[in-house]
């Protein structure tokens, strides 16, 4: 896990996602922007590891 406290995310929207096989993102989001202390920590997504590259930039067009 990389250490977001040491960071300022002030003014910053961050949208957390991973690939997984198997377990969910769960309260990812939540917990880091509680360790973060700052910025707009948005749900965020989990994909599938075979997601293509084509539906990833889909998805990332969809949210700005």
């Amino acid at each position: 896990m990389c250490a977001v406290e040491k960071y300022s995310f002030e003014n910053i929207t961050v949208i957390p996602f991973c690939t997984s096989g198997s377990s969910g993102i769960g309260q990812s989001a939540v917990s880091l922007e509680s360790q973060a202390g700052s910025g707009n920590w948005l749900a965020g997504e989990r994909f599938g590891g075979s997601i293509s590259e084509d539906n990833l930039k889909s998805w990332i067009n969809e949210i700005k």
